[in-house]
């Protein structure tokens, strides 16, 4: 069997959704059932000692191998380009072992990555447009945005500062790139979304925030800024890590801390749901799991495989 045959081959089971649905351990489960390992699809979990903010869970893993998590130390840069190449590193590590990949997390722009072949995720950082962007309004990002000449084939993700300015990065880019960068060919997925309740997914994060409080959220974040990561660098990871680090540093009570942090992780799952819709739109069938219970959507996952 020739190389191409191999490639040709190989598919690669996806599970997303929205933050606190449950993605990891029906990951786990179902990789328990097919001999898998669980490849992380989570923008903050590639980073060091940033545990409970990012909800690693390393317990839940048991005995099934995971990758790309604590990949990089916490203050580093990470970004998609980077993402898309350790994942192919552990994509096929995981397939030479003869083992089912399983991509699991919610960072819809990494998981279009992978599956799409994405092709303006190689579009390298620039830090000086960034560093003169992080404080502009999202609404000036948005006009400034639609100042600018965009490449046909990329649709830009508005939906939030940080995604805004990768938007302008790219289209500034592309002015002295006029021609797209070639991504290799993407690998063959099947998605799986799961999308509880949205009462259920409130009651959810609320329980789970008070849980990684009680676990040590405000020490950890305490530890880090000890260990000299700056408090802009721990803000500009958003939602546990910008409130958590204000909170340390006095400028919020904790009352105010809790209702905040708690409210923004409600709109960060509406947002992620929003992406996921957007990735139908793009062309990539997502196939949404019924709510049940953990044995009945792994059962729904391997019907669906037969």
């Amino acid at each position: 069997m020739d190389k191409m045959d191999l490639v040709s081959q190989q598919r690669l089971l996806v599970i997303l959704g929205p933050t606190a649905s449950g993605k990891t351990q029906l990951a786990v489960e179902l990789a328990k059932r097919l001999n898998g390992a669980v490849i992380s699809a989570d923008s903050r979990q590639v980073y060091k000692g940033m545990d409970l903010g990012t909800g690693k869970d390393l317990g839940a893993y048991d005995n099934i191998p995971h990758y790309l998590i604590d990949v990089v130390e916490a203050g580093e840069s990470y970004h998609v380009a980077r993402y898309r190449e350790d994942f192919q590193q552990a994509f096929d590590a995981i397939w030479a072992q003869g083992k089912q990949p399983i991509l699991c997390g919610g960072t819809g722009m990494y998981i279009q990555a992978v599956v799409q072949g994405f092709n303006y995720a190689a579009v390298p950082v620039n830090p000086v447009l960034r560093a003169a962007l992080a404080q502009v309004p999202l609404q000036t990002l948005r006009e400034q945005l639609a100042q600018l000449s965009l490449p046909p084939d990329f649709s830009a993700d508005t939906s939030t500062h940080k995604r805004l300015i990768r938007a302008i990065e790219i289209a500034a880019w592309y002015r002295s790139n006029p021609l797209p960068v070639h991504s290799d060919h993407p690998i063959r997925a099947t998605l799986f979304g799961i999308n509880p309740p949205v009462e259920l997914r409130r009651q959810r994060i609320t329980a789970r925030l008070q849980q990684r409080l009680d676990d040590g959220l405000l020490k950890e974040v305490e530890a880090l800024l000890e260990k000299g990561i700056p408090a802009e660098k721990l803000i500009y990871y958003g939602l546990e890590y910008k409130y958590a680090t204000q909170y340390v540093l006095g400028e919020l009570s904790y009352e105010v801390f809790f209702a905040r942090l708690n409210t923004e992780i409600h709109r960060f799952a509406k947002r992620q749901m929003t992406y996921f819709r957007k990735m139908e739109k793009d062309g990539i069938p997502i196939h949404w799991l019924k709510t049940g219970t953990l044995s009945e959507m792994v059962e729904e996952i391997l019907i669906s495989q037969q």
